[in-house]
């Protein structure tokens, strides 16, 4: 059957597209997905054009390759692919009758081949976001080019002379190499249709900035971090009266620019200037009666923020995010007929009540100032909100019942570290929206409410540090995509495991945090089976964040805290590649599950401050990523086994305080950790203790035949080994835990950028 993408190809084309196709590992691509991207001549049947879709090959692309015999292709694009390794062959120039080629985000490396200019017919090349080097490419043959996009390489040295005056050239994206130097004025003579042009993040001379003023058909300017010795004076702009977007983030500016009389371009409609030593709230935006985005994030500006900036009729984006604001000028609903729909007022010195927020708002971020009072109950008139973050302030009394209006929109409600009280309000609705619900370190009380059974869509549930008085919410385990459960520290009872002493059933849980409360019973040896997410490894690719919900709208991210490798932290991003397990400081007992090892993605395991008897589950040295250990504080016995001595990422290990004894295993891991890691526990020897073994009769290593024996239930452990033998070891990330969450970028603070992306649907 003949896919519907080469109805008109010749049969040969065909082979040849199946020849292309197999000079790659193309697993990941179905036949299908690989024919969709073609077109073919109705008269001649060859390749016109040829798109393969992101992710589909895998491999070296060679010189030989069956690719440069479509001679025919006009239109070539092989963006987002892996080709890493691969340097750009110089056979492209084969394919002289391409009007479009697209080549980026592949790993191509190495110089680009001066043969590319002979491409004479092209008028769109993208070579970007490769790991590109050498001089800038020859481009002075390609005089029909309308965009190029070289952006996010390594090129460096001179721009060419002749690159700006190019007759049809629209748009140019260098940004993020290492170019140099500045670029040639127009004469008076000279028509340019140069509408776009991105420069940012390169190591331009400040003279750069007059040439640029000349080029009257700018519409899009990104200039961010030019490193200039100097400040930039925004007044060089003002002939660029068809400017609409400005981007000078990360560079200094001249202050006089910035005032109420200066000549800056009227019709401006996004403007990013975050973290460019701004120091007092800039008057001259007042003028900007189009402006829709404004980035000021990441200055010191201080002081109040202005009332006329409310009333800038088509404002819709604003971060004030990272500054030194204190408060609001004009009454308490100064905000509310604003147009604005996304505002990040967040790290700033706020205090006083929270505004009553824009009518019109979709995300709100006031996180990490001292706002005080109730939540304002106008909140809940904002039927267009869809992440609320309030989180590190010093907000009171309770949590809004009327958060339940809500019912399709809210997806992040971050209320953590306030002063908050009363229960949790039982305000969710059935095929409500919520994704992330943070409500940790407050003073709330009661149970949980039942209806967080409604929310299916749920990820990230976070309630430590409260005084919340339930039993183990087993209820939660209908929620088919909860990810991270964190009960740490309030007044939590009872077992863990269900009635019938089967798996706890959380298919895709990795991190459960529970340590802390008053938990008691025993785990029964299958308690870990049905932990799906947890024992298959990520994809060494996929990076994704708790919160990063693999949607262009949406990129919150979640915090925890985590108790990891001895030290209480705060992790800013939570990778979903990995699972965590704190069961610690509560009255749990009988045997560590054998069902552990089955855990491949853990990293980290606290089972502390219990009552654990038995044997350490010779089923750790499966776990093949874990970095922390604690079994410290229970009454564990028999000997350290010896394969835990071979985990090569295990820095940290502690297993005080029980009734181990034998030799410790003398895996370079184990013998690096502090003596203070194995004290209290009388028949221990060996390094790091100065006590030595020898001499003495040390008891035999564990062994999996001596635990099948103590083990009473064997026919449930050789069940769940089983299926540790059908998962295999497999790789995960090196994962970096203490991670900063404030990493400023060009347009500001990176969380504000990925807050935005969330409502760029709405706005």
């Amino acid at each position: 059957m003949i896919n519907g993408g080469l109805a008109g190809c010749h049969h040969h084309q065909i082979q040849s597209l199946l020849l292309f196709k197999n000079e790659f590992d193309s697993r990941s691509c179905n036949r299908r997905d690989y024919f969709n991207g073609v077109q073919c001549d109705n008269t001649t049947g060859a390749v016109t054009k040829l798109h393969i879709p992101s992710g589909c090959l895998t491999g070296i692309l060679k010189p030989n390759s069956s690719l440069f015999g479509f001679n025919h292709l006009r239109y070539l694009n092989l963006s987002h692919n892996n080709f890493t390794s691969s340097s750009l062959p110089s056979e492209f120039s084969n394919l002289n009758r391409l009007e479009v080629l697209s080549l980026s985000s592949n790993g191509f490396t190495g110089k680009v081949p001066s043969s590319i200019s002979n491409l004479s017919l092209l008028s769109s090349l993208d070579i970007s976001q490769n790991e590109l080097t050498g001089s800038f490419p020859l481009v002075h043959n390609l005089t029909k080019l309308s965009i190029l996009n070289i952006s996010h390489n390594h090129i460096s040295g001179n721009i060419p002379s002749s690159l700006l005056m190019m007759p049809f050239l629209s748009i140019v994206d260098l940004t993020g190499n290492h170019l140099t130097g500045s670029i040639d004025i127009p004469n008076s003579s000279f028509s340019s249709k140069l509408e776009s042009l991105r420069l940012g993040d390169n190591e331009f001379d400040a003279q750069i900035l007059e040439p640029i003023s000349k080029y009257t058909t700018l519409k899009d300017l990104d200039l961010f971090y030019l490193n200039t010795s100097y400040p930039i004076d925004l007044r060089i702009f003002s002939s660029l009266k068809l400017l609409t977007n400005l981007r000078l983030s990360g560079n200094q500016l001249l202050p006089a620019s910035l005032s109420s009389r200066s000549n800056i371009p009227l019709n401006l409609e996004n403007l990013a200037l975050s973290g460019c030593g701004i120091s007092q709230f800039p008057n001259a935006l007042k003028r900007l009666q189009s402006l829709e985005l404004l980035d000021i994030s990441n200055n010191q500006i201080k002081g109040k923020v202005p009332e006329w900036l409310w009333n800038l009729p088509r404002l819709r984006t604003v971060s004030l995010a990272s500054n030194y604001l204190t408060s609001f000028e004009g009454r308490g609903d100064v905000l509310e007929n604003s147009s604005v729909k996304i505002l990040d007022l967040a790290l700033n010195h706020f205090t006083g009540p929270l505004p009553n927020p824009p009518l019109s708002i979709n995300l709100l971020s006031a996180w990490n100032n001292t706002f005080t009072g109730n939540i304002p109950l106008e909140i809940c008139n904002r039927n267009s909100l869809t992440v609320l973050d309030l989180s590190y302030n010093n907000l009171t009394g309770a949590i809004p019942q009327c958060l339940s209006n809500f019912r399709d929109s809210l997806t992040v409600v971050n209320l953590r570290k306030n002063n908050l009280e009363g229960s949790i309000p039982d305000m969710f609705h059935d095929g409500a929206s919520l994704r992330t619900l943070d409500v940790g370190y407050n003073q709330l009380t009661g149970k949980l409410p039942r209806s967080l059974m409604n929310c299916s869509s749920l990820k990230f549930v976070s309630l430590d540090h409260n005084k919340i008085k339930d039993t183990f919410p087993f209820w939660l385990k209908a929620l088919p995509d909860l990810q991270a459960l964190t009960l740490r520290s309030n007044k939590f009872y009872g077992p863990i495991s269900t009635p019938d002493k089967g798996p706890l059933a959380f298919p895709k849980l990795r991190i459960l945090e529970i340590s802390d409360n008053n938990f008691t019973g025993s785990l029964p040896p299958n308690f870990f089976v049905n932990w799906k997410a947890s024992s298959l490894q990520m994809d060494e690719g996929g990076r994704i964040y708790m919160g990063d919900y693999n949607n262009p709208y949406y990129s919150y991210e979640d915090t925890l805290d985590l108790q990891y490798k001895g030290l209480f932290m705060e992790q800013g991003k939570v990778l979903t590649s990995y699972a965590t397990i704190d069961f610690s400081g509560n009255k749990l007992e009988g045997q560590i599950p054998e069902s552990v090892g089955l855990l491949k993605a853990l990293i980290a395991l606290n089972l502390s401050n219990n009552l654990f008897t038995g044997h350490i589950p010779l089923s750790l040295e499966n776990v093949s990523e874990l970095e922390s250990l604690d079994l410290s504080n229970n009454r564990l016995s028999g000997t350290i086994p010896e394969g835990l001595g071979s985990l090569s990422f295990l820095a940290y290990i502690s297993v005080a305080h029980n009734q181990l004894k034998g030799e410790i295993p003398q895996g370079t891991q184990i013998i690096g950790q502090p003596k203070s890691s194995f004290e209290d526990n009388a028949g221990l020897c060996g390094l790091p203790l100065e006590k030595t073994c020898f001499g003495t009769s040390a008891p035999p290593i564990q062994t999996h035949k001596q635990e099948d024996e103590d083990e009473e239930e064997g026919e449930q452990v050789l069940n769940w080994k089983g299926v540790a033998a059908g998962y295999g070891l497999g790789v995960l990330l090196g994962l970096a835990i203490a991670q900063v969450i404030v990493n400023i970028q060009a347009l500001g603070s990176f969380r504000f950028l990925l807050l935005i992306s969330q409502c760029l649907s709405n706005c």
